[in-house]
C-alpha cells in the first residue's frame, strides 16, 4: 500500500474511533468551565460562620480527657455552645465543654439542628438518614454518616459526622452532574480520579496521530495541486 493511501486509511479509522470520545471531551469540557468552580463545591449552600469571642470561664479542663488517652483536644463552638473533640484511642468523640457530658454518637435531631444551622438556603429539610456505607459522592470519609437533604431544584445536601459534630461535605445536583461528566472526561469510569490512567494515554495518543495524519495529508494533497498545475501549464 501506497503511504498516502496507508496515511487516508489511517487517518478514517483512528477519526471514527476517537470522534465518540472527542464529543465527550468537549461537552465535559463545556460544562466544567461553563458552570463556575465555587457553585460546583456549593459554597453558597453553607453560610459563613461569623467568629465569637468565646468565654473560658466554667469549661472543663482538657486535661481530663488524657485520662482516657486522647491524642488530641480541640476547642470549637457548636450550635453557639463550646465543645471538645477530642481524637482518642477509640475514636473521635465530642463532649460539652461545660458539663464534660459524653455528647457523640448524635441522635437524628442534633444532626438535623446542625444542618439547619450550617444550611445558608431557605427550604426545609426533606429526608434525614444516618448511613452506614459511604456513599460515591462522598467516597474517603469515614461511616457512619448523617445524610441531610434539603428542599431545592437541585437537591442540596449536607453530610454531619455523628463523632464530631462537624459538616463532612456538600452536595447538590449541579456537584453530581460534574462528578458525571468528569468521569468521561478523565476517562476512568471506576473511581473517577486517575487524570493519568492508560485508557486516556491511549486516546490521547490516538487524537494526536489523527490529528498528524490528518496534517500530512493536507499538506500531500496541496503539493499534489501544485504538480498538477505545473504538468498542465
Amino acid at each position: 500500500m501506497r503511504l498516502p493511501a496507508l496515511a487516508r486509511t489511517t487517518h478514517k479509522w483512528l477519526a471514527l474511533i476517537i470522534a465518540v470520545q472527542a464529543v465527550f471531551w468537549t461537552l465535559s469540557g463545556l460544562y466544567m468551565t461553563a458552570v463556575h468552580i465555587d457553585i460546583i463545591h456549593g459554597d453558597h449552600l453553607v453560610r459563613t460562620a461569623e467568629p465569637r469571642a468565646l468565654s473560658m470561664a466554667g469549661l472543663v479542663e482538657p486535661a481530663t480527657f488524657a485520662q482516657s488517652g486522647a491524642k488530641s483536644v480541640r476547642l470549637e463552638t457548636q450550635l453557639g455552645k463550646p465543645v471538645y473533640v477530642v481524637d482518642a484511642i477509640p475514636g473521635q468523640m465530642l463532649f460539652d465543654a461545660r458539663s464534660g457530658a459524653l455528647l457523640s454518637p448524635l441522635d437524628e435531631d442534633a444532626a438535623r439542628d446542625r444542618a439547619l444551622f450550617h444550611y445558608a438556603g431557605t427550604g426545609g429539610i426533606v429526608k434525614t438518614e444516618l448511613l452506614d456505607v459511604v456513599p460515591g459522592e462522598i467516597k474517603g470519609r469515614p461511616a457512619p454518616i448523617w445524610r441531610v437533604e434539603f428542599e431545592g431544584f437541585w437537591r442540596p445536601t449536607l453530610y454531619i459526622s455523628p463523632q464530631t459534630g462537624g459538616l463532612v461535605a456538600k452536595r447538590h445536583d449541579l456537584w453530581r452532574i460534574f462528578d458525571f461528566v468528569w468521569m468521561f472526561h478523565i476517562m476512568d469510569y471506576e473511581e473517577r480520579e486517575d487524570v493519568n490512567n492508560l485508557l486516556l494515554r491511549v486516546a490521547t495518543w490516538m487524537a494526536v496521530a489523527t490529528s498528524l495524519t490528518g496534517a500530512w495529508l493536507l499538506l500531500y494533497s496541496f503539493r499534489r495541486r501544485r504538480r498538477a498545475r505545473k504538468a498542465a501549464a
